[in-house]
């Protein structure tokens, strides 16, 4: 049976009451995880750690009250996502419009009422659901389910900011799938569709370490970034996704390579700096493409830094 937003989601109640968060904790026990912090730094702290999909705030809070806790989790990418019901005893039109301004969806009025509050979380719960159920669409490719090409430019960026700061290695592959026009040209492009989709799928499954994403770069091309790859590391990824697709012993009668489908891949890993770029990344894992490709394909080549 799949989840429900009813089992599958994940609430954060803020408040500086233990009672009153007992109290929210029992009339929403059966929606979800409940996590809970007694101040508004611990709350955003936790939030940024866990990034709930409902948040419930008290406003009269000591140190920071709960319209600055929203307004600072909104300008928060990795926060701005949860969505933030405020619960409280002010009930004029200012106080409402002051917790709409700071970002929230919804104003909930003490004394609590069990059945408008379970109500109220409900319909911001399912609106998250399908929030993020259309937002996964959007960065994903149809054909094969991976990530697309611009949540893969966006992704990039973000790792190569992070990696820059931390001093670290970030390794890049490209893989092209050998002769694929003339496997479509072959078999026609309904099992080249398929072919597509098995490739993507072996690619993915050996692609598991954390922050790693494989993604359809067009065509019959995928790339994948691999956070705190040494060029060790690249190499060893390469040798094994070219294994991986050699053993789904996918039939190619077409090839000039071999009798069943392979891939050629392009590896590179730099530490970033001032000095490179994005689309140098890009360059040097094209270069090393090219350089396997050259080779004969169904091979790995590496090229280090530009």
């Amino acid at each position: 049976m799949p989840d429900t937003p009813e089992t599958s989601s994940l609430m954060l109640i803020i408040d500086d009451s233990v009672d009153n968060i007992r109290l929210l904790s029992g009339m929403l026990k059966d929606q979800g995880q409940i996590l809970f912090a007694t101040s508004g730094e611990a709350g955003i702290q936790l939030a940024q750690q866990r990034q709930p999909d409902l948040i419930l705030l008290d406003v009269e809070m000591p140190h920071m009250n709960g319209y600055a806790v929203c307004r600072q989790l909104k300008a928060d990418a990795n926060t701005q996502r949860s969505a933030v019901i405020f619960v409280t005893a002010h009930t004029t039109a200012e106080s409402e419009i002051e917790a709409l301004e700071a970002g929230a969806v919804d104003f909930i009025t003490k004394p609590l009422n069990p059945p408008v509050v379970r109500a109220r979380v409900q319909t911001h719960l399912r609106l998250q659901h399908h929030s993020a159920a259309l937002s996964k669409l959007a960065v994903r490719d149809s054909l094969t389910g991976l990530y697309n090409r611009r949540y893969f430019d966006d992704q990039l960026e973000n790792e190569f900011k992070r990696h820059r700061r931390q001093q670290l290695p970030l390794g890049l592959a490209l893989i092209d799938v050998d002769h694929f026009k003339m496997y479509n040209d072959g078999y026609g492009h309904q099992e080249g569709d398929i072919c597509l989709g098995k490739v993507a799928n072996a690619i993915n499954s050996s692609t598991r370490r954390p922050g790693e994403i494989v993604a359809r770069y067009g065509g019959e091309e995928f790339v994948v970034i691999l956070p705190y790859a040494t060029p060790e590391d690249a190499q060893k990824y390469g040798e094994l996704i070219c294994k991986r697709i050699q053993e789904l012993n996918i039939a190619h009668a077409h090839s000039a390579t071999a009798h069943n489908v392979t891939v050629s891949v392009g590896l590179t890993s730099a530490v970033p700096d001032d000095s490179n770029s994005t689309r140098q990344l890009i360059k040097a894992a094209d270069d090393a493409l090219y350089q396997a490709k050259f080779a004969g394909r169904n091979c790995s080549r590496l090229v280090l830094q530009v």
